[in-house]
């Protein structure tokens, strides 16, 4: 258990690259690994992961697929954005989301997408999770279905700052009386 307290303290989100540092294929298929054995209701594993690595398919990502109102310029030297999205399947996502009012699909693909960025942040690759996303637009863009939905954008390189991963946390988190009962 240590190891994992260890691995979950060592991940945080990381706004610097290196943009001269490329991620290996390898290490990107043991994340995508990590987040294929995610678990899923009723197994669906509904996610699927867009890797992009092109320069101006990037920028068109930071530039459209962004929601305006937050300074998004660090992610230009990200080498790798990752878009996650999933594509509900009918029973388990769309019938049980009509009944129980909890969209299943987008909780399946926030755990395999937890899943790709711990096994990032073991390899010393640094991650930071975008939300403030235009759907619509990165849907255009990567020229999805209509079927799927993007969850989120997931920057990944390695950290600017040689220390990233060994300085200490700057940001509180909350005692386990207050997030627990």
């Amino acid at each position: 258990m240590n190891n994992f307290l260890s691995l979950t303290e060592k991940r945080r989100s990381c706004r610097s690259y290196d943009p001269a540092v490329d991620i290996p294929d390898s290490s990107l298929d043991y994340c995508l690994q990590a987040a294929r054995l995610a678990p899923s209701a009723c197994n669906r594993q509904p996610w699927h992961f867009h890797i992009e690595r092109n320069r101006k398919k990037k920028h068109l990502l930071i530039d459209k697929g962004l929601r305006p109102g937050i300074n998004h310029n660090w992610l230009t030297n990200a080498p790798c954005l990752i878009v996650l999205t999933v594509t509900p399947q009918t029973a388990t996502h769309r019938l049980a989301h009509l009944v129980s009012g909890i969209p299943y699909h987008f909780i399946d693909a926030g755990i395999a997408g937890e899943h790709f960025i711990l096994a990032a942040t073991e390899q010393d690759i640094g991650t930071c999770w975008i939300g403030w996303i235009h759907e619509k637009n990165i849907k255009k863009i990567l020229h999805l279905k209509k079927r799927q939905r993007v969850v989120a954008i997931i920057a990944a390189g390695y950290p600017a700052d040689p220390n990233f991963f060994s300085s200490s946390r700057s940001t509180s988190r909350k005692t386990l009386s207050e997030i627990s009962s």
